[in-house]
């Protein structure tokens, strides 16, 4: 059941993206005179069609893996010479530049507005404070300490962890120097330190640069406080009430949260003696875990108990409104930064940098599409602005049989007066045809690798 519902919020997202990067082509080359003879959302056997009054045929087909708006072309048939004014191959260069490219640029257009939509809500970050620093690391030997905030990496300022993760990520796989600019807590001093980079996380399948630099971010600790009781559970059955503090179990001092979790995950249909606190009383309890099996097979133990959110420390969560016209900015700007983060991770990936055990395919792209979904609606969004950047960056890399590949045997032609030559741009798509197909089966190996 899962995997269905990963597919069907996989294929949601995928619709909407395919169908407004082909919008870009369909309403371009109407503002060009194209006449355009088929819009179709899918492959294969039509489900759904209409006409509209110019003669475009509107399908929704059986197979939702992309789609395409099919031209009139000469390239493709014959002609009628009444409609030889309407055919894509005699318009202009600049005209044929401008239908090819806004595709892409839709999918840009799209990004904008969804980062504008979650940015007009107002933003929520967290400040950039150290919690723990991994002995022997990167992150000691430039002389990172627990407490202090990162407040820039190689002079790009870093109000945020995301920031600190953006500022690493570009420079996965490099040698040299890296900088940070770090203060201390109630300071408003700062320092700089560095430490050398040597082909750091090089060839690392799916690389944490934070962790991979040795560092921890700080957050507030988990106590062994409950906060709910679920009516019936066993929890509920042994006399626990929301508000006890576990103290032990099984005489095993619980301090924090994560160690009981993973002690009553490890014990289903065993008894284990708690030692709770209520109300500056220690009381001696039982309680057995339920069995609970996993959508994975795995079976572990539960009780039915939640824990007292912690609080941060005031300042460390920082609170960003925005107006109209402002938050459209950030967005713009988010969506220029990672578009120009996608690109550098291209070149990373060419140049070896990054290891191609990085390259996700559909699956992956399925799970992620299904974990957003699962995690609400914000992250949906997120995730789909996120994909729709990478359709736009990926279609316009000059690869022939990608709009990129198009637009530079276009680009060609404007500045040598002439069309490339057909046998040339055919050779061109068998060679962009093999590259793509080589990056598909990579990524499904990558793919197929991260589920089994």
């Amino acid at each position: 059941m899962t995997v269905l519902i990963y597919a069907g919020w996989f294929l949601l997202a995928l619709m909407i993206l395919v169908s407004i990067h082909e919008f870009g082509h369909f309403y371009v080359a109407r503002r060009c005179g194209v006449k355009v003879l088929r819009f179709s959302v899918g492959f294969g056997k039509p489900l759904l069609s209409w006409r509209d009054k110019q003669g475009t045929l509107f399908t929704l087909a059986a197979i939702p893996l992309g789609g395409y708006v099919k031209m009139l072309d000469e390239r493709e048939g014959e002609v009628d010479e009444h409609e030889l004014a309407q055919a894509f191959t005699q318009k202009p260069v600049l005209a044929r530049i401008a239908i090819v490219a806004a595709g892409p640029i839709a999918n840009f257009i799209l990004a904008v507005l969804l980062f504008w939509g979650l940015t007009l809500g107002g933003t929520t970050a967290v400040v950039p404070v150290i919690g723990t620093v991994a002995k022997g690391s990167v992150a000691e030997r430039a002389g990172l300490e627990a407490g202090q905030t990162i407040v820039a990496i190689d002079n790009e300022a870093t109000p945020d962890w995301q920031s600190v993760q953006q500022g690493l990520l570009a420079r996965l796989g490099e040698s040299g120097p890296i900088r940070f600019r770090v203060s201390y807590p109630g300071s408003e001093l700062e320092y700089e330190v560095e430490t050398e980079l040597d082909n750091w996380l090089k060839g690392a399948a799916e690389p944490d640069p934070i962790k991979g630099l040795g560092l921890e971010l700080y957050q507030p600790k988990w106590l062994p406080l409950l906060s709910q009781v679920e009516p019936g559970s066993p929890a509920d059955q042994a006399g626990l009430k929301a508000g006890d503090k576990i103290l032990a179990a099984d005489g095993n001092k619980m301090e924090l949260w994560q160690p009981w979790v993973d002690y009553v995950k490890a014990r289903p249909g065993q008894v284990i003696g708690l030692t709770v606190l209520r109300e500056a009383k220690e009381l001696q309890l039982q309680v057995t875990p339920a069995l609970v099996t996993l959508d994975d097979g795995q079976k572990i133990g539960r009780v039915g108990v939640g824990a007292v959110r912690p609080k941060w420390p005031e300042g460390m969560i920082i609170r960003r409104d925005y107006g109209v016209f402002e938050s459209f900015s950030v967005a713009a700007q988010q969506t220029w930064n990672t578009s120009a983060f996608v690109l550098l991770s291209v070149k990373k990936l060419i140049v070896g940098e990054i290891s191609t055990k990085n390259l996700s395919g559909p699956l992956t792209i399925a799970k992620v599409a299904g974990d957003s979904a699962e995690r609400g609606l914000e992250s949906f969004i997120r995730f789909m602005a996120l994909i729709s950047i990478f359709l736009g960056v990926f279609n316009l890399l000059p690869i022939p049989v990608l709009d990129g590949g198009h637009l530079l045997f276009y680009l060609i032609e404007l500045v040598k007066g002439s069309p490339v030559p057909e046998k040339v741009q055919l050779v061109g798509f068998q060679l962009g045809l093999l590259m793509v197909a080589c990056l598909t089966v990579v990524a499904l190996y990558n793919d197929i690798n991260r589920l089994f």
